[in-house]
């Protein structure tokens, strides 16, 4: 469990982190999206120990990093933005020179470096220098620098940034296959990442989080309207219209006609799909198709982060 308390942090009369609240379970997927500038990677340097808070507090499994940060650290796995690799070096020797770091025992170094050679899909690059490999290789070699000593929390910051769409899609995966053992943290501005990933969504502006939950829940709690698009098999009903008005909570019908269906398409203050269904039953005509549209988490991005301000930023 990782419990967030009044978390601040500033430099100077610049505030990145303003005063943000968290508990965080075991074994959950968390992804913190924000606009640049939101405090993502301010919060995430905190809660690896990397730079000290202002004030509040970061506790996980019960000790508090303010005095503890040494032992705090051994139950992390961070990958920055920028992963620290040394080129120069073979990705074999790199990993076994990282092992030696995290002090894991000969005798189990090996299977260690097999294991995650397959679950970050780097075997067949283990053998090449890091400076030859494709950003998407890199970040899975960081991936495997992270997870090297088995952390109990994992902590990523931009782990997809600059990658092209499969590099996406492979990252996303070996983070989904980690976090079934793992509490998973990770920044992000790619809303869909966060949508397919995450078992829930935080999202930050200027400092604060405004809002904390799942991204279905967000899109539902979030809309101020309902859309229900729907095709009728034609009928030369001529008053269509007029009866879908007279339904309750609607404050739009829009029609559509073509020679072989209707599309109409119904705006309402609340979800009214079960009246649609009884409504066109008694009428008898013909449903083809009835699909309600949620409020994109891109919109929702979008109406929570507006305005930001240049003052907030995340860059230190």
């Amino acid at each position: 469990m990782i419990s967030i308390n009044n978390l601040t942090k500033d430099f100077g009369e610049t505030i990145a982190v303003n005063g943000i609240n968290l508990e965080i379970p075991n074994g959950q997927i968390l992804g913190i999206l924000g606009p640049n500038g939101a405090g993502k990677t301010t919060t995430l340097r905190m809660l690896t120990g990397f730079i000290t808070p202002t004030s509040g507090s970061v506790i996980i499994n019960g000790i508090d990093s303010k005095n503890n940060s040494i032992e705090i650290k051994k139950h992390i796995g961070y990958l920055p933005e920028s992963s620290p690799i040394y080129t120069d070096m073979l990705v074999y020797d790199y990993l076994v020179f990282i092992s030696d770091i995290r002090e894991i025992e000969h005798s189990k170094r090996m299977a260690r470096l097999l294991e995650l050679s397959d679950l970050c899909g780097i075997r067949e690059v283990m053998h090449k220098p890091v400076s030859t490999l494709s950003k998407g290789y890199k970040q899975r070699v960081g991936l495997a620098l992270a997870l090297m000593d088995d952390p109990e929390i994992l902590i990523l910051d931009e782990p997809t940034s600059g990658l092209d769409p499969n590099q996406i899609a492979e990252i996303r995966a070996i983070i989904k296959e980690i976090g079934r053992k793992k509490t998973i943290i990770f920044s992000t501005h790619i809303l869909s990442e966060a949508e397919a990933t995450c078992d829930r969504v935080v999202i930050m502006n200027k400092g604060q989080l405004v809002a904390d939950d799942t991204a279905e829940m967000l899109k539902e709690s979030k809309s101020d309207s309902f859309i229900t698009n729907i095709t009728l098999e034609f009928t030369k009903d001529e008053n269509i219209q007029n009866i879908f008005q007279k339904l309750d909570a609607v404050s739009s019908v829009d029609i559509d006609v073509s020679k072989n269906q209707i599309k109409i398409k119904l705006t309402t203050s609340k979800d009214v799909r079960s009246d649609i269904y009884k409504l066109i039953k008694s009428q008898d005509w013909i449903l083809l198709e009835m699909v309600q549209e949620t409020e994109s988490l891109e919109h929702i991005f979008k109406e929570l982060t507006k305005g930001n301000d240049k003052k907030y930023y995340e860059t230190i």
